[in-house]
């Protein structure tokens, strides 16, 4: 399965492509749109809105999978989230491509195995689990990888059988880095 996530971003749209499934994913690409905010803000989100639908006739995922919205301390902040993931879910519509969005602790409990994971901890386990040799960057590139991985966790049948049998494979391949870590001190 070849899946596109999403971390909208009314200034940095990160977007990630993985293939894969829950047991073995590859990188496919990753990348951002970006909408400088001297921008009307109705200008930046069709530079969004394109930006996506070019890298979804760029790769045809499968799926794409999108960060859901969370509750801002600032309306206006979450109003603009909000009108850019419209964008983004009515360009992955019009490409007929199947959509999924995660809530970002369900996303950073999948990858990291911690719900309240920092974005560096995010960054270092997307890196080992796409066997990367460096991190990802920008960070909204490296969120949206984690997206793209936690739909393949979440939707295949290994992913739902691991989930239910023992802690998610990030968990495991995290626990199993600090204990080499560990070693060489």
């Amino acid at each position: 399965m070849l899946v596109l996530g999403i971390d909208p971003g009314s200034e940095t749209t990160g977007w990630g492509i993985v293939e894969g499934d829950a047991r073995r994913c590859r990188l496919v690409g990753f990348g951002t749109v970006r909408a400088p905010a001297r921008q009307r803000f109705a200008a930046r989100l069709l530079k969004i809105s394109d930006g996506i639908e070019a890298v979804i006739g760029r790769f045809h995922p499968d799926a794409c999978a999108v960060e859901q919205a969370f509750y801002a301390a600032n309306v206006q902040t979450a109003i603009k989230l909000g009108q850019v993931r419209g964008v983004i879910l009515v360009a992955a519509e019009r490409a007929g491509v199947e959509i999924a969005e995660y809530a970002p602790r369900l996303i950073k409990q999948t990858v990291v195995g911690y719900g309240g994971a920092e974005k560096q901890q995010v960054q270092e386990m997307v890196r080992v689990l796409l066997r990367m040799r460096e991190l990802p960057q920008p960070h909204d590139a490296a969120d949206a990888l984690a997206i793209a991985i936690t739909h393949l966790h979440h939707t295949s049948p290994a992913g739902r059988a691991a989930q239910a049998a023992k802690p998610p494979p990030a968990r495991v391949k995290l626990e199993a880095l600090l204990r080499e870590n560990a070693r060489r001190r």
